[in-house]
Order: structure tokens, then C-alpha cells, then sequence
């Protein structure tokens, strides 16, 4: 039968495509923008040379979102190849040089050799719409986060006692130091007014806030040098952790509605340990589509929860974590083990057993999330939800 390949290297503006035939040669090599009309051209272009195409892409996602909906719009049968295999596969080929023009060769080359790459299939409105919802609650989070780090660096310059006795994930000290940031300033206001300004402010356990700042306060009476611009600082990065918590908090809940307008939620979240947020990101990793990975063991294997070996000579039984895996995937599974070890007594004997078997607190919970995936796998395949069964876990 003949058949062509066509490799793409993605780029954010320019895309480079090379066609193969079946012995190797070149047939086409075009650089394209990425751009509708451009690519139709190019698309056009490869099927006047054979109408049985197999495209490769080495991105599967953001930039590639275009050229790869046109394909799968069109029928046509697309691969990926991620760009790290790429990578490494351009060493065995002639010449040192990289150019767009190489690694799409590379690319399409590596799509006729090898029969194992994952195939790209259209994702469901649902799944799209949970994956840029989780992907903006983790930049939101990342934010967060950056700036929490900030905030201890500014107030530890000039205030330590009281950086070392608030907790920042909270939301009382926060709304406390977006109006006072200085040791002189607490104890000019005085404890029953801040008691009266932090619950006019809402802040639950005002009281006990209040003398916790009044009490770091007593200990320094020293002004540190840049104190006044450094409590603005402060005050900016209290006020903005404070609105990133609210949109972490909207973001939730539309997460949480997308993700129970899901055929599949019933069964994803009947899982202990898994709810809305977990739940959506496994739909935004996985489109709940199991038909992709084959067999459970794929899908492990690609949550990072299933062990290889690295075994050479005589050293055999060395098993670690891939190298290679979906960090995504790899929290729901793991964070959701975690969780339910605390709320399910089937996952809670499981992990005693394994603990009991000399397994490490992290071994122990990888096997547990190990186990989950083939559980998760067949509720899915099944359309059943989770029912606890003791004896089946103690038995296993």
C-alpha cells in the first residue's frame, strides 16, 4: 500500500513540514504561517501527492491547536511524537546542524518507522473547556504563590516576629497587612481598636490575630532602614494575594459546574478522595477517553505511578519512576491517594498493609495510586461507580 508521512515542527508563528514516501525520500519541504489559508494550501499540497497520509506533529497543543484541529477536522490520521524523542532521535542522523527543515524530517522519519506513537483524536467541548480551566487555575495558583514568597521577603526584612507568627494561606493576616505593616504601627492603633478594625473587616478568631500581631510587636522597637516603602510594598502584594484568592475562588466554582455537566462525572467522582477539581483534571488529561491508552497499564505509566526498571549487567530489579510522565495526571492520582487514606478504610488498609510490608509512607502511597488507576480504569469502562467491598481489599 502506498503511503506518505508528513512531519510538522511546530513554530509560534511559521510551522516547517517535510513529506516522506516509503523509501525515505522527499517529496515536499515548506515552511507555512500559521495561518488558515496558508495551511489549507499546505494541506492540499501533500494530499495531491497521496491521499493516504500519516501527519506527525511535535507539539500537541497552544500553537499547534490550529493546524492540528484542521487536520482532524479534514479525516486525516495524526500522530504525536514528543519534542524530547525528537531530540534525541536527530543524533542518529547525519550532520550536527538544527534547522526546522532537519527535525520535521526527523519527524515524519520517525512517524514511518515507528508504529507506536500516540495517536491525536478530537477532544470533546467539555474536556477542552476543563483544561483551560485547570490550566488558568494553576498559573493563578503559581501566581499566588510567588507572591506569598514575596510577601514573607518583604516583612522578614523589616518585621521578622511577626512574618514568623502569621500564616499567609489565610485570609485574617493577610487583610491585617494590607493595613498595618510595622511594629510601630500596631502598637500605635492599640488592641482593642484592631480587634474592632479586623472584625469590621470579617477576619475570623479576630481576637486571637490581634494579640498574636500585638504580642511580635512588643518584641521590636527598632526602625529598619526603608521601613515606610517596604510596608507599601507589603500592603500591594497583601491586597493582591487577597484578589488572586478570590479569582482561585470563582474559577472553582466554574470548574466545579463544567465538571458535573460531564457524562462521566457521577462515576470519576464516586471515587474516594477525588472531587470537582481532581475529577476535571483528569477529564482535561485524559477527555475520559480510556479507547486511547489501551490498557490501564498505558495509562499508569503515563501518570508516572507505575515503576520501570533501569537495569544493566548484572544489576537487575532497579525499579524507579519514569522519567518521563504527565505531571497532571501524576497529582490526581497520587493527591487523591492521599486523601483517600484519611476517608476510605478500603485505601486506609491498603496502605497499612503495604506499610506493614516494609514500603516506605511515599512507596506505599504510589502502590495505592498505582491501584487506583486499574480501579478508575474499569469504573470507566464499566460506567459503574465506586462501591466499597472490605473483603475484596482485604483479600488483595
Amino acid at each position: 500500500m502506498t503511503r506518505i508521512w508528513a512531519g510538522t515542527d511546530i513554530g509560534k508563528t511559521h510551522h516547517h513540514c517535510v513529506v516522506l514516501n516509503a523509501q525515505g525520500e522527499r517529496l515536499l519541504s515548506r515552511r507555512v504561517l500559521n495561518d488558515e489559508p496558508e495551511l489549507l494550501a499546505l494541506l492540499a499540497d501533500v494530499l495531491a501527492l497521496d491521499e493516504d497520509v500519516v501527519w506527525a506533529v511535535d507539539v500537541g497543543d497552544g500553537m499547534a491547536a490550529l493546524w492540528i484541529s484542521m487536520l482532524l477536522n479534514h479525516g486525516q490520521h495524526l500522530v504525536y511524537i514528543p519534542g524530547l524523542a525528537v531530540n534525541r532521535a536527530s543524533a542518529g542522523y547525519r550532520g550536527m546542524g538544527k534547522t526546522d527543515a532537519r527535525d520535521a524530517t526527523v519527524i515524519a522519519d520517525q512517524a514511518r518507522m515507528r508504529g507506536d506513537l500516540t495517536i491525536l483524536r478530537p477532544d470533546d467541548e467539555h474536556a477542552v473547556e476543563l483544561r483551560v480551566l485547570t490550566n488558568r487555575r494553576a498559573d493563578l495558583n503559581i501566581d499566588r504563590t510567588r507572591r506569598i514568597n514575596r510577601l514573607r521577603g518583604q516583612l522578614t526584612s523589616i518585621f521578622p516576629a511577626l512574618e514568623r507568627a502569621l500564616d499567609l494561606g489565610n485570609v485574617g493576616p493577610l487583610v491585617l497587612l494590607s493595613g498595618y505593616q510595622t511594629p510601630a504601627a500596631l502598637r500605635r492603633i492599640g488592641r482593642r481598636r484592631l480587634e474592632t478594625w479586623l472584625r469590621n473587616r470579617k477576619v475570623r478568631s479576630f481576637e486571637a490575630l490581634a494579640e498574636t500581631a500585638l504580642e511580635a510587636a512588643a518584641r521590636q522597637h527598632t526602625a529598619v532602614p526603608g521601613e515606610k516603602i517596604t510596608a507599601q510594598v507589603i500592603h500591594t502584594l497583601a491586597t493582591e494575594v487577597m484578589s488572586l484568592n478570590d479569582q482561585i475562588t470563582e474559577i472553582d466554582k466554574l470548574i466545579a459546574d463544567r465538571f458535573r455537566d460531564h457524562e462521566l462525572a457521577e462515576v470519576i467522582a464516586s471515587m474516594p478522595g477525588i472531587g470537582p477539581l481532581l475529577g476535571a483534571e483528569f477529564l482535561a488529561a485524559t477527555a475520559g477517553d480510556m479507547s486511547r491508552y489501551g490498557t490501564a497499564d498505558r495509562l499508569a505509566s503515563l501518570a508516572g505511578v507505575a515503576p520501570v526498571p533501569r537495569d544493566s549487567g548484572n544489576v537487575s530489579g532497579n525499579l524507579h519512576r519514569p522519567r518521563r510522565y504527565h505531571r497532571g495526571l501524576q497529582r490526581v492520582f497520587y493527591s487523591s491517594a492521599l486523601i483517600s487514606i484519611r476517608t476510605c478504610d478500603d485505601s486506609r488498609r491498603f496502605y497499612e498493609r503495604k506499610r506493614s510490608e516494609g514500603k516506605r509512607h511515599t512507596q506505599a502511597v504510589l502502590a495505592l495510586a498505582r491501584r487506583r488507576v486499574n480501579v478508575l480504569w474499569a469504573l470507566i469502562r464499566d460506567g459503574q461507580c465506586y462501591q466499597s467491598d472490605p473483603s475484596v481489599t482485604a483479600a488483595a
